[in-house]
C-alpha cells in the first residue's frame, strides 16, 4: 500500500476505505473506495498536490457546491467532497463499465447509430447544466463513462469550473491547463477565460467526430500543433472520411465546430435535434422553438428525434404576463402494441420507467428517455411489478417489488448488485428527499419504513380490515400522504395525511392514488373511476380549502383502483388513456406479458362475450362465444382473416373445443327441437369446423352439462355437471368421464354414477386432460379457496397433487405437457411439472398480471397457442391505448383550473 493511500485511509477512517488506485488524470488520481455508511462502491478522486496547493481547500470546496446539486440521468452526481490531511477530494459513484475513451480505443470507430445516441444523451445533460448556469469546460471521451447498460454519464461535471474559479488565475504555476487540447474550443485555445455553453457544444462535436471517424477533428505531433489547427485549420467532412455518415449528422458536426461561438448551435439540445432531423443542413435549425427560454426545455426539443412521438396539441394560456406553454405529446409503444401496465415518470422529468418483457421473456423495469424510441432494461429487475417503482432522489437507484406482493428490492440504475431490503411489499414505495428512508406498503397492507441500505423495517400504520398505500411526502418529509381503503371496498378510498412524528392521521378527501401537493399549493389526486382531480390545499393546516375540480378523465385504472398517472417535480404529467370493462379486445399475450392486438377492427362490448374461447390445434382459428339476443359460436381466422357465425339453433351455444385433427368443433347447446334425456337443457354437440354438416348430438345425460369435451386421443369424453360459484363456499359440481371408440354410436348415453373422476362435497370443476392423456388437472375449493389439483387419469382415485399454492383457477396444459398454466390471485402462472416416477411440481413462475384480462366464469377464458409461447386472451378496456400522454408544464394548466 502506497504512503498516499495509507495517509488517505487514516484521514478518512470511518467514512471511506480505499481499496486500490483506478487511474490518474490531468487533475486528479482516482481510487476505488467503499462508502462505509451506505455500503457501496465509490470513486474517490484526489486533486494533484500541486494543483491543490494553488487552488486552496476553502475556495475549492466553496466553488464545488455550485455543481453538487446537478441532478440528471446522464450526469454522474457528486456524492461528497472535503479536505483530509492536506488532500482535496471529491466522491462520485463507481460505474461498473468503461469510459468512452476505452471503447473508442478498443473499437476504433463506433456505429453511426450508437455515436448519435450517445451524443444526444450527453447533449441533454449539457443543456440541463447550461440552463443551471454550469459549463463543464472539459468534455472529452475520458470524461464520459458508459454503464454496463451502455448509458453514457458525464463525469467530473463542473470540477474544471471549481478549479478555475478557485485558483484559475494562478493555474499556469502548476503547469496544468483546463481542457484537453484535441477537444478545446478556439476560444479556449486562445486563452479566453470567458467561455460559455458554446465551448461544451464544440467539445461534444469533437467527441462525436472521433466516434465516427476514429480520431479527433484536429490532430498533430504536439499540443501546440493541435491548438494551431483548432484556431486556423480547415475541418475535414465526417462524410468524406466515412461515407456512411448521414448528411445531416455531418452538417450538425460542422455547425458545432464553427470557429466563432456565435455560429454554433444556440443550445446543446439544438445540436441533439439536428442529429435526429434527416433534413437538417448546415445553418438551419431542425427544431427551434419557443416563446420564452423556459419553453425550450431539454425534453421538448428532443421530440423531433423520436418518430414514435406525435404531438397532440400545444396551447398557450393568454394573460397579461407571458406564461409557459403546456404541451401534450403521445408516446407510442416501441412496436405499436398496447400499453397494458402503468409507466412512471422519472424524478427529473427526462423520461419514464415502465415494466415490459426483458430478453428472457420475464418482465423487468425499463427506462426510456423522451427523445428515444426504444427503452433500456435495468439489469436485476426481473419479475418487477409495475405498481409504483420508485427512483431515488439522486437518480441512481430504483426501489420495486418483485411481484405484487413480493420482496422489496433496490437496483442501481448504473449497474451493480441488487439488494433485498424487505421480505414483502406492494410496490416500490416513497423515498425521503435525502434518500435515507423508504416508506412502503408492507405485507400487512400497512405502512412501514426501512433504510435503503437494509435493516429492520418499522411499521408505522396498520388497521384491521383496512389497506394503506404510501403516495408522497410533503412539509420537509414530515407528512406522508397515504391512500386508505377498506379491504372489502377498494372502490371507496380516501387520501389521508400521516404526521410521521406524532402518528396523527387526517382524512383530506375521497380519492385514490396517485396524490401529491404541488409547489403552488394544489392537492392533485386520482379517483377510483379513472380521473385526475385538483383542489386548493393548505399544507400547514393539512386541509383542502376548496371544492375539487376535474382536471382529466378517462384514465386507466388497475384492479386496485390505482389511476394510471404520475406527476414529476418539474411539473410533467404522464398518464395512460382510459380503459374499462365496457369493451373487450382479443389479443396475443407473450409469456413476458407483451400484448399485441389480433385484429384492430375486431373488438366487442363486454356483454357480448360469454363462456369461453378455444384455439384450433394449428393455431389458425379461434372459436369464441358472442351474445346478440342468443349466445352463438363464431369462428375467426387469425389474425385478420374473416369471421363467421357457426351455430344457429337454440338460445345458448357455448364452451367450444376442437378435435385433435382440427376437423370438428364440440360445444354445449340447448338446441331447439332436440329431446334430451331427463329433460336436460344442455348437452354436448359436434359439427365439422367448415360447417359442411348440421350439428350432431354427442353426449346425452339426465343432467345439464356445464363443461364437456373430447379428451386428447379421442378415447374419452370428459364432462362436468352441477353448479359452481367462482368465489367458492356454495354449489356442488363433479367431474366425470366415459370411454368412446371409433365404433361408438352417437349420442352416447351415460349414467353419471358409473363414470366418476372427482366427486366430493365441494366444487370440482374446470377439468383439463394432459396432451399425453395421463393426467387430469382441475379446480376445487376443498381447502376453503379455489386451488388447482392434478390426479392420474383415468385412475383418478389413486393419487392427488396440489399445483397452485396461493389460489388458482383456469388450468391449461402446455402443448408438450411439461407445464401447467393457471390464473393465480394476481399473476398468470406457469408450473413446470415432471411425471416420472410420479407427478410433481418442479417450480412455479409468474408470467404477467391477471388484472387486465377477462377471467373465466366456470371455464378458462384464454387458450395456449401451439408454440407454447403465447396465449390468446381478451383485454378489458373501452379503448386499447397504444400511446401514453405526456403533459409538459402541467403546473401552468393546474394553476388555471385550480386557483389557490
Amino acid at each position: 500500500m502506497s504512503d498516499a493511500v495509507a495517509r488517505l485511509n487514516a484521514a478518512l477512517e470511518g467514512r471511506y476505505a480505499i481499496e486500490r488506485e483506478l487511474g490518474e488524470g490531468g487533475m486528479a488520481t482516482v481510487y476505488l473506495a467503499k462508502d462505509l455508511k451506505h455500503e457501496r462502491k465509490v470513486a474517490l478522486k484526489v486533486l494533484k498536490p500541486e494543483l491543490a496547493a494553488v487552488v486552496g481547500a476553502e475556495r475549492f470546496l466553496a466553488e464545488i457546491k455550485t455543481t453538487a446539486n446537478l441532478t440528471h440521468p446522464h450526469i454522474l452526481p457528486l456524492f461528497d467532497s472535503g479536505e483530509a490531511d492536506g488532500f482535496l477530494f471529491y466522491v462520485m459513484p463507481h460505474i461498473e463499465g468503461e469510459s468512452l475513451r476505452e471503447r473508442i480505443d478498443r473499437e476504433k470507430q463506433l456505429s453511426v447509430e450508437d455515436s448519435v445516441a450517445v451524443t444526444q444523451r450527453i447533449a441533454n445533460a449539457l443543456d440541463y447544466a447550461h440552463e443551471h448556469g454550469v459549463i463543464h469546460r472539459d468534455i472529452k471521451p475520458g470524461n464520459i463513462l458508459l454503464s454496463e447498460q451502455g448509458e453514457p454519464l458525464v463525469a467530473d461535471f463542473g470540477i474544471a469550473l471549481a478549479v478555475a474559479q478557485a485558483g484559475g488565475g494562478r493555474l499556469t504555476e502548476t503547469g496544468l491547463s483546463l481542457g484537453t487540447p484535441h477537444y478545446m474550443s478556439p476560444e479556449q485555445a486562445t486563452g479566453d477565460q470567458t467561455v460559455g455553453a458554446a465551448t461544451d457544444i464544440y467539445a461534444l462535436g469533437c467527441v462525436l467526430y472521433q466516434m465516427l471517424v476514429g480520431e479527433p477533428p484536429y490532430t498533430g505531433s504536439t499540443a501546440q500543433a493541435v491548438l494551431g489547427k483548432i484556431i486556423a485549420g480547415r475541418l475535414a467532412s465526417a462524410t468524406e472520411q466515412r461515407a456512411s455518415v448521414p448528411a445531416n449528422v455531418d452538417a450538425a458536426i460542422r455547425k458545432a465546430l464553427e470557429k466563432l461561438p456565435a455560429d454554433r448551435f444556440k443550445g446543446a439540445q439544438d445540436f441533439a435535434s439536428a442529429l435526429g432531423d434527416p433534413g437538417f443542413r448546415h445553418g438551419e435549425l431542425a427544431a427551434t422553438a419557443s416563446a420564452g427560454g423556459a419553453w425550450r426545455s431539454r425534453a421538448i426539443l428532443g421530440w423531433s428525434v423520436a418518430a414514435a412521438l406525435a404531438i397532440f396539441s400545444i396551447s398557450t394560456f393568454a394573460g397579461p404576463e407571458p406564461t409557459l406553454r403546456v404541451g401534450r405529446f403521445a408516446i407510442a409503444a416501441e412496436d405499436g402494441t398496447p400499453f397494458t401496465g402503468f409507466a412512471n415518470i422519472l424524478p427529473d422529468g427526462s423520461g419514464m420507467m415502465y415494466v415490459a418483457p426483458g430478453p428472457s421473456g420475464e418482465t423487468m423495469l425499463w427506462i426510456r428517455r423522451w427523445h428515444e424510441t426504444t427503452g433500456t432494461p435495468i439489469r436485476g429487475t426481473e419479475g418487477a411489478s409495475d405498481v409504483r417503482p420508485s427512483v431515488s432522489p439522486d437518480g441512481l437507484e430504483v426501489a420495486f417489488s418483485a411481484g405484487f406482493p413480493g420482496p422489496l428490492r433496490i437496483a442501481p440504475l448504473l449497474g451493480g448488485s441488487v439488494r433485498t431490503i424487505a421480505d414483502l411489499a406492494y410496490g416500490g414505495g416513497v423515498w425521503t428527499t435525502d434518500g435515507e428512508t423508504l416508506y412502503f406498503c408492507d405485507g400487512d397492507i400497512g405502512i412501514s419504513s426501512v433504510s435503503p441500505g437494509g435493516g429492520e423495517a418499522t411499521q408505522l400504520l396498520v388497521q384491521a380490515d383496512s389497506n394503506y398505500v404510501p403516495l408522497s411526502l410533503l412539509e420537509g418529509d414530515e407528512v406522508l400522504l397515504v391512500r386508505h381503503y377498506a379491504a372489502a371496498a377498494a372502490a371507496q378510498s380516501h387520501i389521508q395525511a400521516l404526521r410521521l412524528e406524532t402518528g396523527e392521521v387526517t382524512t383530506l378527501v375521497e380519492g385514490s392514488s396517485p396524490a401529491t401537493v404541488t409547489p403552488s399549493g394544489q392537492l392533485v389526486f386520482g379517483t377510483v373511476d379513472g380521473a385526475i382531480m385538483g383542489a386548493p390545499f393548505d399544507a400547514r393546516a393539512l386541509a383542502v380549502t376548496g371544492a375539487p375540480a376535474l382536471i382529466i378523465e378517462g384514465l386507466a385504472t388497475n384492479p386496485q383502483f390505482h389511476t394510471a398517472s404520475t406527476l414529476s417535480r418539474d411539473g410533467s404529467l404522464l398518464y395512460l388513456p382510459g380503459t374499462s370493462a365496457a369493451e373487450l379486445t382479443p389479443v396475443w399475450v407473450e409469456r413476458g406479458g407483451r400484448v399485441s392486438i389480433i385484429d384492430p377492427n375486431w373488438r366487442f362490448a363486454g356483454a357480448q362475450v360469454n363462456s369461453s374461447l378455444a384455439l384450433s390445434p394449428d393455431g389458425r382459428f379461434l372459436a369464441i362465444v358472442l351474445v346478440d339476443g342468443t349466445a352463438d359460436l363464431w369462428i375467426k381466422e387469425l389474425d385478420e382473416g374473416p369471421r363467421s357465425r357457426f351455430t344457429f339453433e337454440g338460445a345458448v351455444n357455448r364452451r367450444p373445443s376442437w378435435s385433435d385433427d382440427g376437423e370438428t368443433v364440440f360445444f354445449l347447446s340447448n338446441s331447439a327441437g332436440q329431446v334430451l334425456a331427463g329433460g336436460a337443457q344442455e348437452a354436448l354437440w359436434s359439427r365439422p369446423a367448415d360447417g359442411s354438416r348440421a350439428p350432431e348430438l354427442v353426449l346425452d345425460a339426465a343432467q345439464t352439462f356445464n363443461e364437456a369435451f373430447l379428451a386428447p386421443g379421442g378415447e374419452w369424453l370428459i364432462f362436468r355437471v352441477g353448479t359452481t360459484t367462482a368465489s367458492g363456499g356454495s354449489g356442488d359440481s363433479d367431474i366425470y368421464a366415459t370411454p368412446v371408440g371409433v365404433d361408438t354410436a352417437f349420442p352416447v348415453e351415460v349414467d353419471t354414477t358409473e363414470t366418476v373422476l372427482v366427486n366430493s362435497d365441494f366444487q370440482d370443476w374446470q377439468p383439463a386432460i394432459s396432451p399425453d392423456g395421463r393426467w387430469l388437472a382441475y379446480v376445487s375449493d376443498e381447502s376453503g379457496r379455489m386451488e388447482v389439483y392434478v390426479r392420474p387419469f383415468p385412475d383418478s382415485q389413486t393419487a392427488r397433487s396440489q399445483v397452485s399454492v396461493d389460489g388458482g383457477t383456469e388450468p391449461l396444459w402446455s402443448p408438450d405437457g411439461s407445464e401447467l398454466f393457471y390464473r393465480g390471485t394476481t399473476q398468470y402462472v406457469a408450473a413446470s411439472v415432471v411425471t416420472e416416477p410420479a407427478f410433481s411440481v418442479r417450480d412455479r413462475r409468474d408470467l404477467f398480471p391477471v388484472g387486465q384480462f377477462m377471467a373465466g366464469a366456470g371455464h378458462p377464458m384464454y387458450d395456449v397457442h401451439p408454440d407454447g409461447d403465447r396465449f390468446v386472451m381478451l383485454l378489458e378496456g373501452a379503448t386499447v391505448p397504444t400511446a401514453l400522454v405526456l403533459v409538459q408544464n402541467f403546473f401552468e394548466e393546474l394553476k388555471r383550473l385550480v386557483p389557490n
